[in-house]
């Protein structure tokens, strides 16, 4: 029998594609049949699915948790992202196959279905809250943020909730705000040939250094506090000042004629 000739390029084989094709475990052809002909009325007929022999063709599989962290868990990242828009990003990685399932207020240029990139870490040991903590974003400004570990019905790690607050928001306030508090060119102090007689402020700096000792809000003062701030004040010499005693039952929130009796019988006791 003379030697059997390889089939011409472009033609395929039962041999070549048996293993490669899942749907079709054999075709039984009569002699002299055309094997590519039977195959493309395969494809027409809808017998079978056939795509190309190919040794880079993967089996695409979809995640077990998939649908159980987008019913379950996609409705609080939209409250959330809602909630803090347009600081806050919230974003659902299905740790089964490692990618993005959920993703809302983009900020970090991420894209769903797209890999995680989550370190692998011992998430039993972490526990189920992990951080705040910090991170740069792509743009070079700092986010803080926060992860959850989401669980299936059996308890098991599936997913991951992450939360990334972009704080650069409130850095950029804060810039701006320290101008104007601290201000350019201060001095030291105030100067003493217009100031020599502020009783005000001395009234104030010795007001709150008596709150900050006590740990007291001026709101959270009583009728007692009041009157003991009052006759401290008198000690320290705070009335010789012209409408002081006004002054003082403004800030103190009392009656003038409350402060002016105060004074009265702190002057009669001696």
């Amino acid at each position: 029998m003379p030697p059997r000739s390889p089939p011409p390029i472009g033609v395929v084989t039962m041999a070549s594609c048996h293993a490669r094709l899942p749907g079709i475990v054999a075709l039984a052809l009569p002699a002299g049949h055309n094997l590519g002909a039977r195959l493309a009325h395969l494809g027409k007929s809808g017998a079978a699915s056939l795509e190309p022999c190919d040794s880079s063709m993967r089996k695409t599989t979809v995640s077990p948790v998939k649908d159980l962290l987008l019913d379950r868990y996609a409705p609080i990242a939209d409250g959330i992202a809602a909630l803090f828009y347009p600081c806050a990003e919230v974003v659902i990685h299905d740790l089964r196959d490692q990618t993005i399932a959920y993703l809302v207020n983009n900020l970090s240029k991420l894209e769903v279905g797209g890999p995680s990139v989550l370190d692998e870490v011992h998430y039993a040991a972490r526990g189920r809250t992990i951080g705040p903590y910090e991170k740069l974003n792509w743009d070079g400004r700092r986010m803080r943020c926060v992860s959850n570990i989401l669980f299936d019905d059996e308890g098991k790690p599936a997913g991951m909730l992450c939360v990334n607050f972009n704080i650069a928001v409130f850095e950029d306030v804060r810039s701006t705000l320290d101008l104007f508090i601290k201000g350019g060119n201060l001095t030291d102090a105030p100067a003493e040939e217009l100031f020599r007689d502020d009783w005000q402020d001395r009234i104030n700096t010795f007001l709150h250094t008596w709150l900050r000792e006590r740990q007291i809000g001026i709101n959270a003062l009583t009728r007692e506090h009041k009157r003991e701030i009052v006759e401290a004040l008198h000690g320290q010499g705070a009335f010789r000042g012209r409408s002081s005693a006004n002054y003082v039952a403004a800030v103190l929130t009392m009656g003038r004629a409350t402060v002016y009796k105060i004074l009265k019988q702190m002057k009669e006791g001696g």
